[in-house]
């Protein structure tokens, strides 16, 4: 077994993370664009993640991570009365993002402690590996 695979299981997690904080920002970044080049208002990005087999080759091989897509969330637009906004309908109604702010909150934290993780994944990993150079000295 090439006990450095376990490095790069690590390093995928951590990849998708940084992918999901990513589209996390863009989304509170946009939680007031009411106007894309679409025309309609922003939709909130989500991430979709799948399992990966790191060295399909081998018995017993790690498992890593991997974006598969980054996609639209297909809920509704949330609507609210501003008959005063520049993207009003006729009944003076404004659609908004369909961006909720303490979900994406809650999504940020959970990003971080998993890229956390993986980080201390890695670094017990190779805390062990030095370890076990030292035994064969």
């Amino acid at each position: 077994m090439d006990y450095f695979r376990i490095f790069d299981a690590s390093a995928s997690g951590m990849l998708a993370q940084k992918i999901r904080m990513n589209a996390i920002a863009s989304n509170l970044a946009n939680i007031e664009t009411t106007r894309t080049e679409t025309g309609e208002p922003y939709r909130r990005k989500d991430v979709v993640f799948a399992s990966v087999v790191m060295d399909a080759l081998r018995e017993g091989s790690l498992e890593g991570v991997k974006v598969v897509d980054v996609v639209d969330d297909p809920s509704p637009f949330k609507v609210v009365y501003d008959p005063g906004h520049p993207d009003a309908d006729e009944n003076g109604f404004v659609r908004l993002p369909n961006i909720n702010v303490i979900e994406e909150m809650i999504n940020m934290i959970m990003a971080s402690r998993v890229y956390e993780a993986n980080v201390n994944a890695f670094n017990i990993s190779k805390n062990m590996l030095m370890k076990a150079l030292e035994i064969g000295r």
